[in-house]
């Protein structure tokens, strides 16, 4: 007998898909994954998008230009009170540069954005994101003589 899910897991499992289907370039299921109204989106760098339509765009855009890109999550922290739950972590990110004329994926890119998902349960009791902001983070670097300095 399987046990039933709790609140946390079935957020875990909303936010985990969200990363995926931005992975695999699947808007399909992306678009499954947000509510039908009153979302937003803040991308590192962009401004704020509000409207489904919006941020379906900037994410087909962002699909459209991106050859590889894979998301490693760390410091997850979820917190659900009733029908809301916030979703905080880390997107170490790993995205691949433009293709090169062989047809090999071009230099690996790494980076780290602070994200903070929200999610809103539905009438099937099912998790759908209502708002998604990522910030960049700025990391130290080491300078010629091996001590570190703050990079941009």
């Amino acid at each position: 007998m399987s046990r039933a899910r709790t609140d946390i897991e079935a957020v875990e499992e909303a936010n985990t898909a969200l990363y995926e289907a931005v992975e695999r370039g699947d808007l399909e299921t992306l678009g499954g994954l947000w509510l039908d109204a009153e979302v937003s989106v803040v991308h590192p760098g962009w401004p704020v998008l509000t409207g489904r339509g919006e941020v379906m765009r900037s994410y087909a855009l962002i699909m459209a230009n991106t050859e590889y890109i894979q998301f490693f999550l760390t410091d997850v922290e979820i917190s659900v009170i009733g029908d809301t739950a916030v979703v905080s972590c880390t997107e170490n990110i790993l995205s691949g540069g433009q293709a090169e004329e062989d047809g090999d994926l071009g230099p690996l890119v790494g980076g780290l954005v602070v994200a903070t998902n929200v999610f809103r349960r539905v009438e099937d009791g099912s998790w759908k994101l209502w708002s998604h902001h990522g910030s960049p983070v700025l990391v130290e670097g080491e300078d010629d003589d091996g001590s570190e300095e703050l990079g941009a």
